[in-house]
């Protein structure tokens, strides 16, 4: 889920550049990649995955 939202901002923030439109500092295509980046570090990370292995313990 956190490499969805990483990808909006990725196309977010290139739309944004190649239109090159005046937006404020919190919105700037630089801080929008820095947010999107560290989304994808985060799912990497495994945080956000949906589901996480249980025990691998012997079911009797």
């Amino acid at each position: 889920m956190l490499a969805f939202a990483a990808a909006v901002l990725f196309v977010i923030a290139f739309i944004i550049h190649a239109t090159e439109t005046s937006t404020e500092a919190v919105f700037s295509p630089t801080s929008l990649m820095l947010v999107g980046l560290a989304l994808l570090a985060l799912h990497s990370g495994g945080l956000g995955s949906g589901w996480s292995p249980r025990s691998r313990g012997r079911r009797r």
